[in-house]
């Protein structure tokens, strides 16, 4: 098993977070990672992406051209990575902010209303964790308590009264979405 996922948007929504969890996760699972961050000198506000790559097997390289799966949550980003996720692949989309819906037939397009779920949620931090969920009901590749002890070791301990919520915002994007 070999999965390469570019989670992709505007710093400040979770984005490299969400790769770090994800890799944690992965660790937790026993798992080779990959996690390499990409983001510009403005980490609030401007394009960040990360790619995570989980195997079973040694990963020869970070570095690629092409994904299993995106989870884009700008316009930006997905005009830079729709083209990029292989044939048969996954495309998670936030359509919040989003005014040109992916085109390509020959993947799975899934649009998660993560921002709405928020809303509902009464809490915008958990935004990634929404988003999260969704991936992992797509893309069950790593166990929800492996994700909840790397969620656990990314926040700061003053933080973790909030792991409830975030098990509850991973539970909504998991019920967002039908594979």
């Amino acid at each position: 098993m070999k999965k390469e996922i570019i989670i992709a948007g505007f710093g400040g929504q979770g984005v490299l977070s969400m790769g770090k969890i994800l890799a944690y996760a992965g660790l937790i699972d026993d798992l080779e990672i990959t996690w390499m961050p990409s983001y510009g000198p403005e980490q609030r506000g401007g394009t960040a992406n990360v790619t995570v790559v989980l195997s079973d097997a040694p990963i020869s390289s970070p570095v690629l051209d092409t994904f299993d799966t995106a989870v884009i949550l700008n316009q930006q980003s997905l005009d830079k990575f729709e083209s990029k996720v292989k044939p048969g692949g996954a495309l998670i989309y936030d359509p919040y902010g989003i005014h040109r819906a992916p085109t390509r037939t020959d993947i799975n397009i899934y649009p998660v209303d993560a921002m709405d779920a928020t809303l509902e949620l009464n809490n915008s931090k958990a935004y990634n964790m929404v988003v999260l969920g969704a991936l992992l009901k797509i893309n069950p590749v790593v166990d929800i308590e492996s994700v909840m002890a790397g969620l656990k070791k990314a926040l700061p301990e003053r933080h973790h009264h909030l792991l409830p919520l975030n098990r509850e915002a991973i539970s909504r994007g998991m019920e967002l979405v039908n594979p």
